[in-house]
């Protein structure tokens, strides 16, 4: 069997939310799996130097807020441009991972809920009540989860996993690894696509 495809992101990222949305039929078109892999990047950024490209004065920032919501349209993803961006994404991150070692699916369908509610309603993800909310809405127990949330090991957890996702080389989201050979952007995707069918190129 071919192995998963590895998709690092964060939760406040828009291009993040466009690969998301795309990525998993993508994969099973080409009869893969896509590993998840929520990252902080206001951990990442600063390994790396980098910086939220949105940040500062001048043209970029404001050429990438129009990019955001150019290539929603060109992806046909709904997107509403957040009134509060970025925002932390901690709570957020460690609920999926909780959530994936009790149910994989569960944890998938948390990720989408957790994009939508930033990207399209404009809630505020950073907060735990919403974390906890957009969870209890997919049927998780409110009570177990606000306990996981607050234990050493599962802030240890997302610790462990920026670690290994700078070891590998992410510098930002999103960050796709194909068979070894990374992709960075959504407008990468034609590109994974390509190297999907052909096996490289």
């Amino acid at each position: 069997m071919s192995e998963p495809i590895e998709f690092y992101f964060d939760f406040s990222s828009p291009y993040g939310y466009l690969m998301g949305e795309k990525i998993d039929a993508l994969a099973e078109r080409f009869q893969r799996r896509v590993k998840w892999r929520p990252i902080l990047l206001g951990v990442i950024f600063p390994a790396v130097g980098g910086r939220p490209p949105v940040e500062g004065g001048g043209p970029k920032p404001r050429y990438t807020v129009r990019d955001f919501t150019r290539s929603a349209r060109f992806l046909g993803v709904p997107y509403n441009p957040p009134s509060r961006f970025p925002l932390p994404t901690q709570n957020a991150a460690r609920a999926y991972y909780w959530l994936h070692d009790q149910d994989c699916a569960l944890a998938r369908r948390y990720v989408h809920a957790v994009f939508r509610a930033f990207f399209v309603d404009d809630r505020d993800i950073s907060a735990p009540e919403t974390v906890l909310a957009i969870a209890a809405d997919l049927g998780v127990d409110r009570a177990t989860l606000a306990a996981a949330l607050a234990t050493p090991e599962l802030k240890a957890r997302l610790k462990a996993e920026n670690d290994a996702a700078l070891a590998r080389g992410v510098f930002g989201s999103p960050y796709v690894v194909v068979d070894g050979e990374p992709f960075f952007g959504a407008d990468r995707l034609p590109q994974i696509e390509k190297w999907l069918a052909e096996g490289g190129f």
